[in-house]
């Protein structure tokens, strides 16, 4: 199943979902598309030690988890002072499906969004936008994760909006 020409072989990807059949689907989604280096696990307090000891590209990470949801993980992960990879890139499994679902997983720092039952498409699509498309980081108000605004159709102009000369303070 590997398209338009990407060698995903040496690709690390984390999963982490607590649904043991769904592990085994994305494992064989992810197998398909020629991935080998794939690691598993149920919680999000292994999720953090796989991450040290994995060093993933890139985690597929379920929304509904224990002891803590993949929200509050994914914020964790990101503004933690010992987070093991600040800028890991983050693709939401979930069945939730309403936009204020979408917008949360969003504030988290989560870099794409996919929806119950996933189709192989839907997956290898979000993985090379990860890779293709990434969004550069930001650091706001109560915030650091990829920049929220990818969607806009319109560029923000609002008081607190970035201007080209502008340099980053919080580097």
């Amino acid at each position: 199943m590997q398209q338009q020409g990407y060698n995903l072989s040496r690709l690390k990807i984390l999963v982490v979902e607590d649904n043991k059949n769904m592990r085994v689907m994305i494992r064989a989604m992810l197998e398909a598309f020629g991935v080998k280096n794939i690691r598993e696990c149920e919680n999000t307090k292994d999720a953090w030690e796989r991450i040290l000891e994995f060093g993933p590209d890139i985690m597929i990470l379920d929304w509904m988890l224990t002891p803590e949801d993949g929200i509050a993980f994914a914020k964790r992960l990101r503004t933690a002072e010992d987070s093991p990879n600040r800028f890991l890139p983050i693709v939401m499994l979930t069945g939730y499906t309403e936009t204020r679902h979408v917008m949360v997983a969003r504030d988290a720092g989560i870099n794409e969004y996919l929806v119950k039952p996933v189709s192989g498409q839907a997956l290898y699509g979000r993985i090379i936008m990860a890779i293709e498309h990434p969004r550069p980081f930001v650091r706001a108000k109560g915030y650091f994760g990829p920049d929220r605004r990818r969607h806009r159709k319109k560029d923000y102009d609002g008081p607190e909006r970035r201007k080209p000369d502008d340099k980053d303070k919080d580097d």
